[in-house]
């Protein structure tokens, strides 16, 4: 029920943000909740209330502290996602139905298509709609732009534990980039329902 172990030090920011942000949440949660049992058992009335500017003020300024702790680390974090620093190798990603294309051109023309492997023929290691016949591979320590289209219909290209989610749209190019920190296998899958079938 949590977050993916992070791949990258994208996600671990990402991870380190959701940590801040249900901070905050759980203390505002508890606070209001404290303050309605407060009210809700006190045997104190005062029917006659006609202004409180104290108050009014406190309840004003005490979400707008609030919503500056939560938006200053979330644009600096805005600001990471699409910082791109000489990346070692760039991929061309194209969302198909119901399959992905990828090239790499940098080093040798390399184009392969990835499909699902259907499950009459997953083995006993297979994850069902997960695993490819076709891997893309990526080196780790190294940063990697990934450029993200697709050919019919929009797409989104997605790896959860490396923190990217980049809609593949026809006719736009769309632009991601990532430094894997960990050496392993890692799935992702589209995250968008893929045309009308």
């Amino acid at each position: 029920l949590l977050l993916q172990d992070s791949a990258s030090p994208l996600m671990e920011q990402l991870s380190f943000f959701h940590d801040h942000t249900l901070l905050i949440l759980v203390i505002i949660t508890i606070l209001v909740g404290q303050m309605m049992a407060g009210l809700f058992f006190n045997k104190y009335i005062h029917r006659f209330l006609l202004e409180g500017q104290l108050i009014e003020v406190i309840w004003t300024i005490l979400p707008a502290i609030t919503l500056i702790f939560i938006a200053l680390p979330s644009l600096r974090l805005i600001y990471i996602l699409d910082e791109t620093n000489n990346p070692l190798i760039s991929i061309k990603t194209i969302g198909h139905q119901w399959y992905w294309s990828y090239e790499y051109s940098d080093f040798k023309n390399l184009e392969f298509d990835s499909y699902m492997v259907p499950t009459m023929e997953m083995t006993n290691f297979n994850f069902r709609l997960l695993d490819v016949d076709n891997r893309m591979v990526v080196p780790f320590l190294s940063q990697i732009r990934m450029l993200i289209t697709a050919a019919d219909v929009i797409h989104s290209w997605t790896i959860p534990s490396m923190g990217i989610k980049v809609d593949a749209t026809p006719g736009r190019l769309n632009q991601v980039s990532f430094t894997p920190i960990r050496s392993s296998i890692m799935y992702g899958q589209c995250s968008e329902i893929c045309g009308a079938n």
